[in-house]
């Protein structure tokens, strides 16, 4: 039962980072605005992509 909610969450956190990850909603951060010198859309890519590992690390982590 554990492991199907696993693999449940999993494949949610593969849908999610996914559609974050498109075309139509990078192009809402591509505006050309800097924050702390860094372009919006570079710092939007990195901050999901620091989510979704730390969501895939506490997902498949041994309790």
């Amino acid at each position: 039962m554990d492991e199907d909610r696993t693999t449940t969450r999993l494949v949610v956190l593969a849908v999610v980072g996914f559609a974050l990850f498109n075309y139509p909603l990078l192009r809402v951060a591509d505006v050309p605005v800097l924050v702390l010198g860094v372009p919006l859309v570079w710092l939007y890519v990195f901050v999901v992509w620091v989510l979704l590992i730390v969501l895939l690390a506490l997902t498949t982590r041994k309790r």
